[in-house]
């Protein structure tokens, strides 16, 4: 008799924390907070550099044109021999990650892996979308890097409007479909 109230005492325990730590996502603000603040940090950090550098750089400040240059040299640099050395195997665990969650959220219903899914997938269009800029500007010897990441940021933004847009209408579609007696099982 004290083992099975021991078990179900751990098991109240572990409703608790599930009730605490809701797993519904689409439905929870911070969701949609962590969402916000994901796209405006990475729309801000172009290639590690941030964009009111660039904007200064753009304006004429030669002390913000130098911090850019050095900036956009060493981040690319370290992106490149990044992806050089560990490419394939950062490849490998990135597909592994996408293709779990991808099949956890959808072929077993798990919202919160949907959620985590299209949080990290758009990061690694991203990244791709980094590693072409980060190419191109090492292959013209880094000139016109205000220009360079100015395209850059405006193809992230395009990306995260897309993104956005696709998330907000598959948590609407999820939060409009879903039983709410079946929300708390």
């Amino acid at each position: 008799m004290t083992q099975e109230t021991g078990f179900s005492l751990d098991f109240a325990i572990l409703d608790q924390v599930r009730q605490v730590i809701d797993l519904r996502s689409f439905s929870n603000l911070w969701y949609w907070i962590v969402l916000a603040a994901l796209w405006s940090s990475v729309s801000h950090w172009c290639l590690g550099v941030p964009y009111d550098l660039v904007l200064r750089a753009r304006r004429g400040h030669d002390q913000a044109a130098h911090d850019l240059q050095v900036l956009a040299e060493v981040n690319v640099n370290r992106l490149l021999s990044l992806v050089q050395y560990s490419g394939v195997a950062a490849t490998a665990f990135t597909a592994f990650l996408l293709t779990g969650l991808v099949v956890m959220g959808w072929f077993y219903d798990s919202e919160f892996c949907q959620a985590l899914f299209l949080l990290t997938a758009p990061l690694v269009l991203i990244g791709i979308w980094s590693l072409h800029t980060a190419r191109r500007l090492r292959e013209r010897n880094f000139e016109d890097v205000p220009g360079a990441l100015r395209v850059h940021r405006l193809g992230v933004q395009i990306m995260g409007i897309v993104f956005i847009f696709i998330t907000a209408f598959w948590g609407m579609y999820v939060n409009v479909t879903v039983d709410p007696l079946l929300r708390g099982t």
